[in-house]
C-alpha cells in the first residue's frame, strides 16, 4: 500500500501540476473546485457556529441576534469591552499579520499571488467571531471571505500548485464562503469574479461554480434549504411606481457613497496606534448601542422584521442612518468588521422607510414595504461594492421570484452610477486599499498573464553543463540535442547559450585529418563555454509556480534576457525544469489574443 501511494505521489501528482500551469485545465481545476467547496463548506460552519452557540447562550430572548433585549448597561460595556480587547489583540501582532478581510483577500491576490498564511486566517476567524459576539457593527460574510479564500489557498500551497491555480482556488473559497453564508452559490460565483477577481473566464467558471455548489450543498446539510432570510411574496403592483423606484434607487446611492466617503475619510488615521483607534471605536459605538440597539451585531433579525412590515417608519430611518454612520467610521479606525453585512442592513432598513412613505402617498398602487426593502438591499450592496450584477444575482436568490428582475436592474443600476458616476466613488475595498497606498491591477494584459504559470511555455529542451568542457564532452552533450545549455556558475547558472552555437563551434575548429598532431598542440585542452563565439543571454531565476505576470516583473526588475524556471526539490537543491525567454511570454499572449 505505501509503494502503491509512492508510486501515485511520484507521478500522477507532478502530471496534475504541470496539467494545471495552462489555462485550459478544467479538468483539474474542476477537481480543486470541488475540494475547495468541502473545505471552505466545513470552515464557514465552523465559524458560525463559533458565532451563534455563544450568543444563543448568553443573550436573552430566542435567537443570536437579541442584543436590543440587554439592559443598558451591558448593551454600554460589551462593545467597549470588546473593542479594548480587539485592540489589545491587534497591538500585539505585527502591522502586516493585522490586515484582514475582503480587502487583505485582494491585496493578496494583487501583490503575493493569492498566498494567504494559515496566521492570517487564525487572526481573522478570532476577530471575525470576537466583533460579532461583543455586540460591533459587524458581518460576517467579509471575515467568511477571507477565511474561505485562505484555506483555500493554504490547500493550493500544501499541494506545491502553480500560482495561476492557487489564484484561482483563491477565488472558488470567495465564491463557496458566500454561497454557505447566504445560500446563494450564483450570487456567491459573480461576487468571486466581479468584486475579487475582477475578471470572468470561461476555465474560471467551472471550478468556481463546483466550488460555490459544493459549499452550498456542505450549508444545506446543517442549516437546511432555506436562504438568510424569509422573504415575503413579493410584485411590483404597477409600472406607476417606477419614478418612486428610481428615487429609491438616487437616495442609497448618494447613502451608499456617504459610507464610501466616511470610511476612507476616518481611514486617514490609519497611522495611529491601533489600540487607540480601537478603542475610541469602541466609545463611539456606547451611544449608538444604548440608543439604537438594532445596530448592533449583525442584525438580520431587525432586517428580517423590516421585510415583515413590523418596524415603524422613524425605527427603520434612524437605525438605517445609525448603522450608516457607526460602520463607517469603525471600519475606518480599523475595526476588523465585515461590510456586506451592514450594507444589507442600511439598504432594508432604509429602502422600508421609502416603502411607508409610498404607502401613505399612493397607497392604491404602492407595493409592500419587504417589496421596497429587498430593492433597497440590492441598491446598497451594489453601490458599495459597485457590483451591480452580483448584487441583482443576490436579489433574485434571496426572493426566489423573477417578479423583483425589473425593477431590481432599474434600482440597483440606478443606485451604482449615482455612487460611481454622481460622487465619483470606486468600490468600498478599492477605496480602502487605494487608502493603504496599494492599487488593483485588472487590465485584460495582466489578467490574461495571471492565468497562465511559467510551466505552460517554458522551453523543456536544455542541458546543465559547467563552463569549462573538453572536445569530448562537448560531444556528447550534443549528442542528447538539447536546444538550450545552461552554463553553471560558482553560484548557480549564469547564462544561457544556445546548444547550435558549441555545435558551430566545434564544427568550425575541428582539426583536418593530415595534420592532427599540430591541430593538438594548437587546440585548447578545454572550450570555454563563456569565451567561445555566441549568442549568449544572461539568466536569472524564476519559480516553477510563477505566473507569467511574475516572469515579466522578473524580466522589468532584473533586465536578463532569459529566466530559468527552478524548484525548490529538497534542502539546498534546486532542479531547473526549462527556460523561458520574454519574447516567448509575448508571443504566448499574442497567440492568445487571437
Amino acid at each position: 500500500m505505501r509503494r502503491f501511494w509512492h508510486k501515485i505521489t511520484e507521478n500522477l501528482i507532478p502530471v496534475f501540476r504541470r496539467r494545471l500551469s495552462g489555462v485550459d485545465a478544467l479538468p483539474q481545476l474542476a477537481v480543486l473546485g470541488l475540494l475547495s467547496g468541502l473545505f471552505t463548506g466545513g470552515v464557514i460552519l465552523v465559524f458560525r457556529l463559533a458565532i451563534e452557540w455563544p450568543l444563543e447562550y448568553f443573550l436573552p430572548g430566542e435567537g443570536s441576534e437579541s442584543f436590543e433585549e440587554l439592559d443598558i448597561l451591558t448593551r454600554a460595556i460589551l462593545p467597549l469591552a470588546g473593542a479594548v480587547g480587539l485592540g489589545l489583540l491587534m497591538h500585539n501582532l505585527a502591522t502586516h499579520d493585522r490586515k484582514v478581510g475582503i480587502v487583505h483577500v485582494m491585496e493578496r491576490l494583487n501583490y503575493h499571488q493569492g498566498y494567504i498564511s494559515i496566521r492570517s486566517a487564525l487572526v481573522q476567524f478570532v476577530t471575525g467571531v470576537s466583533t460579532v459576539v461583543t455586540g460591533q457593527s459587524a458581518g460576517r460574510e467579509g471575515p467568511a471571505v477571507h477565511l474561505g479564500a485562505a484555506f483555500s489557498s493554504l490547500m493550493g500551497q500544501w499541494m506545491r500548485l502553480p500560482n495561476n491555480s492557487i489564484r484561482t482556488l483563491v477565488a472558488c473559497g470567495c465564491a463557496a464562503a458566500i454561497s454557505a453564508s447566504f445560500n446563494t452559490p450564483i450570487s456567491g460565483v459573480i461576487f468571486a469574479m466581479e468584486v475579487v477577481m475582477m475578471e470572468y473566464t470561461i476555465a474560471g467558471f467551472t471550478p468556481i461554480i463546483l466550488a460555490s455548489v459544493t459549499a452550498a450543498v456542505v450549508s444545506q446539510a446543517m442549516y437546511g434549504s432555506e436562504v438568510a432570510f424569509s422573504v415575503p411574496p413579493l410584485t411590483m403592483n404597477s409600472l406607476l411606481e417606477i419614478p418612486w423606484i428610481i428615487a429609491i434607487a438616487i437616495i442609497i446611492g448618494v447613502a451608499a457613497a456617504a459610507f464610501i466617503q466616511l470610511v476612507d475619510t476616518t481611514g486617514r488615521h490609519h497611522h495611529r496606534p491601533v489600540l487607540l483607534r480601537l478603542t475610541i471605536a469602541g466609545l463611539l459605538m456606547v451611544p449608538f448601542a444604548i440608543v439604537v440597539p438594532e445596530v448592533m451585531g449583525i442584525g438580520y433579525d431587525t432586517v428580517q422584521f423590516t421585510l415583515d412590515n413590523q418596524l415603524p417608519f422613524w425605527l427603520l430611518l434612524g437605525a438605517g442612518v445609525a448603522k450608516l454612520i457607526i460602520t463607517s467610521v469603525t471600519i475606518g479606525l480599523g475595526m476588523p468588521s465585515g461590510v456586506i453585512g451592514p450594507t444589507l442592513f442600511m439598504g432594508a432598513t432604509l429602502g422600508g422607510a421609502m416603502g411607508l412613505i409610498a404607502a401613505q402617498v399612493f397607497p392604491d398602487t404602492a407595493s409592500s414595504v419587504g417589496f421596497y426593502a429587498m430593492l433597497g438591499m440590492g441598491a446598497m450592496m451594489g453601490a458599495v461594492l459597485q457590483a451591480p450584477l452580483a448584487a441583482l444575482m443576490a436579489l433574485m436568490e434571496l426572493t426566489r421570484n423573477p417578479n423583483i428582475i425589473l425593477p431590481g436592474m432599474l434600482v440597483i443600476t440606478t443606485a451604482s452610477l449615482v455612487t460611481s458616476e454622481a460622487f465619483g466613488k470606486k468600490s468600498l475595498f478599492l477605496t480602502i486599499l487605494k487608502s493603504q497606498g496599494l492599487s488593483y491591477q485588472n487590465s485584460p494584459v495582466i489578467q490574461a498573464l495571471r492565468r497562465v504559470s511559467v510551466g505552460a511555455i517554458m522551453d523543456r529542451s536544455i542541458l546543465r553543463t559547467e563552463r569549462f568542457l573538453s572536445r569530448e564532452e562537448a560531444g556528447k552533450i550534443l549528442k542528447s540535442e538539447p536546444k538550450w545549455l545552461v552554463v553553471e556558475g560558482s553560484s548557480g547558472p549564469t547564462a544561457l547559450l544556445p546548444a547550435v552555437d558549441l555545435a558551430r563551434y566545434l564544427e568550425d575548429t575541428k582539426p583536418s585529418a593530415n595534420s592532427e598532431q599540430e591541430a593538438e598542440e594548437e587546440t585548447p585542452e578545454q572550450i570555454d563555454l563563456m569565451d567561445i563565439p555566441a549568442n549568449r543571454r544572461d539568466i536569472a531565476p524564476v519559480q516553477y509556480q510563477a505566473t507569467l505576470e511574475e516572469a515579466l516583473n522578473e524580466f522589468e526588475h532584473t533586465s536578463v534576457e532569459a529566466l530559468y524556471v527552478q524548484r525548490h526539490v529538497a534542502p539546498m537543491i534546486q532542479r531547473v525544469y526549462g527556460v523561458v525567454l520574454k519574447t516567448d511570454i509575448e508571443s504566448y499572449y499574442q497567440y492568445r489574443r487571437s
